[in-house]
């Protein structure tokens, strides 16, 4: 009896290493990446809570990990910073994109994929031209130097496009005529809303479904999570023609905004938006091998926290309030929860730049 419990506990010696061995070389393809801004730990356990602790896409996560966001020269960072530390690696000022402190461009992930020959794409609720979308193309000084920012966008050639912003792209492009016609001269299907993407497969899409930004939670309906699942069947059937993975950012852009609000009811239903989103790219993952969805945050918005109401825990309800500390930004770690193929690639305690860099490297990209 002993001789055979020796035999066992000696061959899974061997068996367990040999399978995490081959889950490290399995390939990672396709990068999934959502951001939830201003999305902290409690915006998140709002969600659970509101689920009555039902399993939310949150809960999917194969594992998790934690980043500190501050920027280069502040604390608490602004979306500028703490996407460009994320899209390219490299810390820069509160309000800078795409360039370093003393003004050195820095390359994107999302544009060393495109040079790599991946298929890209971004899918917003905001402006294409706001700060965290921008930092994966655009390389500007300030992020209220829009005019700039479109030009940049228009140079991006990403294969994806879906958000607002339609206000700036009807401006006079440096080519003559709008920007709109300079995307579509560049082979862009140009559409102004997502039902008119319907028979749109592969190719190149533009969509600009607002003047500026996308409605409310509420008033938008599942605008984010099918415009995901359009940028994904596109990227896909790209992907396939160039026979390379995709990258793809998608952003839950309004999660800041009612946080600044301080409103917990529009939180809530950004957030189930948002889960809604993030079941999407999971889903994808489990039917295409060698997807990693990376859910993350780029920092934390409101200062939120959920406290008892009452101190005495002998009862058996002490009741729940939703606390905020600030109308802007904190200077709290914020979750990542990863999903598919080398979740366990991207763990611990990490810099946000860290995160970015991680993802460089899954993706074999170089500059």
């Amino acid at each position: 009896m002993k001789r055979s419990l020796l035999f066992i506990l000696i061959g899974l010696l061997f068996v367990l290493p040999t399978h995490g061995r081959k889950r490290e070389k399995e390939e990672i393809r396709n990068v999934i990446l959502l951001i939830g801004d201003g999305m902290g730990l409690a915006h998140v356990s709002m969600l659970q809570i509101a689920e009555k602790y039902a399993p939310t896409a949150f809960d999917r996560a194969h594992n998790t990990a934690l980043i500190v966001t501050r920027s280069a020269n502040n604390r608490v960072t602004d979306s500028s910073a703490a996407g460009t530390a994320i899209a390219t690696g490299h810390k820069t000022n509160n309000s800078v994109v795409g360039l370093s402190p003393s003004g050195e461009r820095l390359t994107s992930m999302m544009e060393m994929a495109r040079d790599a020959g991946r298929p890209t794409g971004l899918v917003v609720t905001c402006h294409l031209q706001h700060a965290t979308p921008a930092a994966f193309y655009a390389h500007v000084k300030h992020r209220n130097k829009t005019k700039e920012i479109t030009q940049d966008l228009l140079r991006s050639n990403f294969d994806v496009l879906i958000g607002g912003g339609r206000k700036y792209l009807r401006e006079e492009s440096p080519e003559g005529g709008s920007y709109l016609e300079a995307f579509q001269k560049r082979g862009y299907q140009v559409v102004d809303t997502l039902p008119a993407a319907k028979k749109i497969r592969s190719g190149r899409l533009l969509c600009v479904a607002a003047e500026k930004m996308l409605p409310r939670a509420k008033g938008r309906g599942d605008f984010l999570p099918q415009a995901t699942k359009k940028a994904l069947e596109i990227l896909s059937a790209n992907a396939k023609s160039a026979k390379k993975g995709f990258l793809v950012m998608i952003e839950g852009s309004q999660i800041d905004h009612a946080a600044h609000a301080n409103n917990e009811e529009r939180i809530l239903a950004e957030m189930h938006d948002f889960a809604a989103t993030i079941n999407v790219a999971m889903d994808f993952a489990d039917r295409n091998s060698g997807t990693l969805v990376i859910v993350a945050a780029d920092h934390e918005t409101g200062g939120l926290a959920i406290p008892a109401k009452k101190a005495d825990f002998t009862l058996a309800e002490n009741g729940l309030n939703c606390i905020f500390a600030t109308k802007g930004h904190s200077a709290t770690m914020v979750p990542v929860f990863l999903y598919g193929t080398g979740a366990e690639r991207i763990h611990g305690v990490m810099d946000n730049t860290q995160l970015g860099k991680r993802i460089m490297e899954l993706l074999g990209l170089k500059k």
